[in-house]
């Protein structure tokens, strides 16, 4: 990996000193400004190479456009909810968080609130300092034997599961990445998301915020849960409908939540966190003294690493990688963007991946694993799919898909395509069209004719080695078809890429 000039870094909200004090042993200026207004940091940042962050901060397209020198922004903690990563990556910025620097503080907090809920200790307390000693009123009930449903298997719902189990209780879960197999061995049943909703005592949200997640819970949802099913929220603000979370703690089909984090922060709204059944906290997941050291070392010792051209570890715009690379890791990080695209393409189920495998062979990519994974990701996810954790092979609803693939002459090629072995690399570059059939006379001169009623020219064929069963082929088109649905009749599966 090439060294990045890194001379100058602006903190701008309160980062554990770790952070500071390990950048500047490591020859690099930091200053430190925080509670600075929007038009504050614009004016600020344009004299930095590097910005880090916590949550507060929004680094908006206005504060990057602002930015003449930036090169890297950290976020100290996980998720990037507050940084416009689009922004970034057209001007070559690269995004970096600290995914595991706050794990156990989040999932303490996470279990610390289901307890709270359980047997109303805020309520309570509240109650003592009012002068009262009301017994009966916060009759709660016990954890052991109850269902909690864990939405969002990575490494917190992990952590809160193992925890809550040694209350006796059972942890069922949903993930769309994490296979079932191994959220066993945790002691964690994976269902559909209409199956665990009815079963659950209490519910908790682990997952990302995106357009995916967005409202996971809410009117439809909760109408399926049991009536005083008991929801909490560490995540991210906006996967549980706030709106819809008030109507069913109003009609008590929700028997109350544990709010950590809301749509607007602060929130002005206050009718959730004013509710008799609301717990809720001033986003706290990560604000432990643990947590703030592991996140602020975690990101000075990542800058300081992609510095020194050691590597490049929590970047979260894969998609700028490219400039971080000698030229010969360049030309590998443009074929795991094909191959992932020319999977993608390949997989007609709409439901997310299930499992994402990535194997390298030879002396060259030994010490690639980080960068192949990244770029695979951003083939695979061109269309805003789900995320994929570091797990080429992909797996949708039970089906695998696999491919492999190298680089010729410096173009990327694909080699094999679902067990099927082209005779001739297939050029990863313009507009491909793959299809599955059995090998016949006729089937050529079929496509051919079908390619030239719909006005495309055939640029390149490529077929498989093997002359029997069902096939895949690839051809090389002018431009993209219109429609594939007429070219059902004459195979059995069809797909189309731009790479």
């Amino acid at each position: 990996m090439a060294p990045i000039s890194i001379k100058r870094i602006l903190i701008s909200e309160s980062v554990d000193p770790c952070c500071k004090k390990i950048l500047q042993e490591n020859g690099i200026q930091v200053t430190e400004k925080q509670n600075m207004s929007k038009d504050d940091l614009i004016a600020e940042i344009k004299d930095y190479d590097g910005l880090v962050v916590r949550s507060a901060t929004k680094v908006t397209a206005d504060v990057i456009n602002a930015a003449g020198n930036l090169k890297i922004i950290g976020r100290a903690g996980t998720g990037v909810d507050n940084v416009d990563v689009d922004a970034a990556t057209i001007k070559g910025i690269i995004v970096m968080n600290t995914p595991s620097g706050n794990t156990i503080s989040a999932a303490e907090l996470t279990c610390t609130l289901l307890m709270s809920l359980s047997r109303h200790v805020p309520q309570a307390a509240m109650s003592m300092k009012a002068g009262n000693w009301d017994r009966k009123k916060f009759m709660g009930a016990e954890m052991y034997g109850k269902i909690l449903g864990i939405v969002g298997l990575g490494r917190i719902g992990k952590e809160v599961a193992s925890r809550m189990q040694s209350f006796g209780m059972k942890t069922i879960g949903y993930d769309p990445i994490t296979p079932p197999e191994v959220t066993a061995t945790w002691g964690v049943e994976q269902m559909s998301l209409e199956q665990l909703w009815p079963k659950c005592d209490y519910i908790t949200v682990h997952t990302p915020l995106m357009p995916s997640t967005a409202g996971l819970l809410n009117d439809t949802s909760f109408a399926k849960c049991k009536k005083g099913v008991k929801v909490v929220n560490c995540a991210r603000g906006g996967i549980i409908d706030e709106d819809a979370l008030l109507r069913a703690l109003e009609s008590r089909q929700c028997g109350g939540a544990g709010l950590d984090v809301f749509v607007e922060e602060p929130p002005k709204n206050r009718a959730l966190v004013n509710h008799p059944n609301v717990i809720s906290c001033p986003h706290l997941g990560a604000s432990t003294k643990e947590a703030q050291a592991r996140c602020g070392q975690d990101i000075a010792l990542q800058i300081v690493d992609m510095v020194m051209g050691k590597s490049l570890v929590g970047a979260v715009n894969a998609q700028v990688l490219a400039s971080t690379f000698t030229p010969e890791s360049h030309q590998w990080i443009k074929l795991g963007e094909a191959i992932g695209a020319a999977l993608k393409s390949c997989t007609t189920s709409k439901q997310p991946f299930s499992q994402v495998q990535i194997i390298t062979q030879g002396d060259c990519l030994k010490d690639s694993s980080a960068y192949m994974t990244s770029a695979v990701m951003v083939g695979l996810l061109s269309d805003g799919s789900y995320f994929i954790n570091d797990l080429s092979c992909i797996s949708v609803n039970g089906c695998s898909y696999r491919a492999t693939g190298s680089v010729q002459g410096g173009v990327p090629v694909l080699l094999e395509l679902n067990h099927s072995v082209f005779r001739q690399p297939v050029s990863l570059t313009g507009n491909l069209l793959f299809f599955k059939a059995v090998a016949s006379p006729p089937l050529l001169p079929s496509v051919t004719g079908f390619l030239a009623t719909a006005g495309v020219e055939m640029e390149s064929f490529s077929a498989p080695a093997a002359r029997s069963g069902d096939q895949w082929y690839c051809v090389g088109l002018s431009s993209l078809l219109g429609d594939l649905g007429a070219l059902k009749p004459l195979v059995k599966a069809a797909a189309q890429v731009s790479v």
